[in-house]
Order: structure tokens, then C-alpha cells, then sequence
């Protein structure tokens, strides 16, 4: 996915959210009053990641059943090793993760920012 047509697709998923990807988003909004600017469905090396925070470089990715065995295991192995090599953070969580314990998914956010201390 390069281009116009990574753009078309991010767009698409930004307007299309999954529930947890919702959910997460509103918490990650917050974090603008502590200078923390998240982007969601961010076109990044080829990749669309779910969110991204370009200045402190973590990426966050909200995962169904689909990515936690198999064939999307392998790709995305394969893909945080290339976006580590480019000096990103992946962060991973699942659906239930996001739905269940929000609270403990943003503080480590916050920890990989290096701002648990700045958390009110």
C-alpha cells in the first residue's frame, strides 16, 4: 500500500473503527492535554498502523483472534521488526484487552512514553 491508495484505506478505518480501536481512541484524545499527539489508521512504511504518536514514536495496535496465531502472527512479527528497526515502539493488545482492562492498557501507553508520573 503506497500513496493515494494507503490513504483511501486509512481513511476507510478511521471512519470505520472497530469497538475497542473506538474505545481506546477516546483515552488516547486525552492525552493531548499532556502533549502526547496520537494519530489513528496512520500509513507508515508501507503499513497502516492503528495508532501512532510520530514525535515519542510509539505505535499501538488493537488486535483481534486473527493476529494471535498462524499466518498473522508471522506478518506481524515481521512487521514490528521492521517498524523497531525504523525506531518505533510497537504496543500490542487484543479486543479484550481494550474492553476489559482500559484502564491498565493506557498506563502502558503512558509507561512507553515514559509519563506514568505525569498520569492525574
Amino acid at each position: 500500500m503506497v500513496g493515494v491508495m494507503a490513504n483511501e484505506v486509512a481513511r476507510h478505518l478511521r471512519k470505520n473503527p472497530t469497538i475497542a480501536e473506538a474505545r481506546l481512541w477516546e483515552e488516547l484524545r486525552e492525552l493531548r492535554r499532556q502533549g502526547y499527539h496520537f494519530r489513528p489508521q496512520v500509513p507508515l512504511a508501507g503499513y497502516i498502523v492503528d495508532f501512532a504518536c510520530l514525535d515519542q514514536k510509539p505505535i499501538i495496535e488493537v488486535d483481534g483472534f486473527q493476529h494471535l496465531s498462524g499466518e498473522g502472527a508471522k506478518k506481524d512479527a515481521a512487521r514490528d521488526a521492521d517498524l523497531r528497526w525504523r525506531g518505533f515502539t510497537i504496543l500490542r493488545f487484543t479486543n479484550a484487552d481494550v474492553g476489559h482492562a482500559l484502564d491498565g492498557v493506557v498506563l502502558e501507553v503512558l509507561a512507553a512514553l515514559g509519563a506514568v508520573a505525569k498520569v492525574e
